[in-house]
């Protein structure tokens, strides 16, 4: 459903993306798991034609949007759905308003239609006592949540999440990461799910992509990851980070 094949993004000097390959299986939901401010988020805005690579291809369910024409990416944006780390609710629109926006923007149903799809989409969640209230006024998961929503209301066949259980507290966020695996299952959906949050990666993932110096260094089921021989993935596991690693094995080499 999607495949990235050899990707390589600069900013700059800086390297981003080096040699980055993910292939992602429909119906699938994978992980891409990590320490924070290495890149992981950029890989979703390749997908989405957000960013172009500097060399590498991007293929989303069988059509190369690598170097794709505005017509093109109109089209496979359709089929996916992405979820902002801070929710991204406009804050001077009701939960309500939220959720109908995209359908207001790319159909043609009447307001009562889009409006009884939104209250779908919102007591699904356990939100619709929540349609009339104001961004400001809900808590933080719950803005995941609506968030959430509103994505759900395009049918999409691929949800792209990044970060979603960022600034939550541990219970919110296990709450997050089962409504997740919830949607994935109810809806049959693709998902990439983006995070450093390891109890959530095992929560939502079917297989998990280690992502480190700006590739996928190891893929597996959560068991694979477990027993995986990989120093760098079981120094993640254990809560050390890649930078510890290499110290450590500096100073036994010397």
């Amino acid at each position: 459903m999607i495949r990235l094949e050899q990707l390589h993004k600069s900013f700059g000097r800086q390297k981003v993306l080096e040699n980055y390959s993910l292939h992602v299986h429909p119906g699938e939901s994978f992980v891409i798991l990590g320490r924070s401010g290495i890149g992981k988020s950029v890989t979703l805005k390749h997908i989405v034609g957000l960013l172009k690579p500097d060399q590498g291809k991007i293929f989303v369910d069988g059509e190369d949007i690598t170097h794709a024409d505005k017509a093109t990416l109109f089209r496979v944006r359709h089929k996916v759905a992405y979820l902002f780390q801070s929710a991204a609710l406009i804050n001077w629109l009701t939960v309500g308003k939220n959720v109908e926006l995209p359908l207001l923007e790319h159909t043609k149903l009447s307001r009562r239609d889009i409006r009884q799809r939104a209250m779908q989409a919102l007591d699904e969640l356990d939100m619709s006592s929540a349609y009339d209230k104001m961004p400001v006024d809900i808590s933080g998961g719950m803005k995941k949540r609506a968030a959430l929503a509103r994505v759900l209301v395009m049918e999409p066949a691929i949800i792209l999440y990044d970060e979603p259980t960022a600034g939550l507290d541990p219970i919110m966020t296990n709450n997050i990461a089962r409504l997740i695996r919830d949607v994935q299952e109810t809806h049959d959906v693709t998902s990439i799910t983006v995070t450093h949050d390891l109890e959530s990666a095992y929560h939502i993932a079917d297989r998990i992509g280690m992502h480190d110096q700006g590739r996928i260094i190891e893929t597996g089921t959560v068991l694979e990851m477990r027993r995986s021989d990989n120093p760098v993935v079981r120094a993640f596991l254990r809560g050390e980070s890649s930078d510890s690693l290499k110290t450590r094995n500096n100073r036994v080499k010397e």
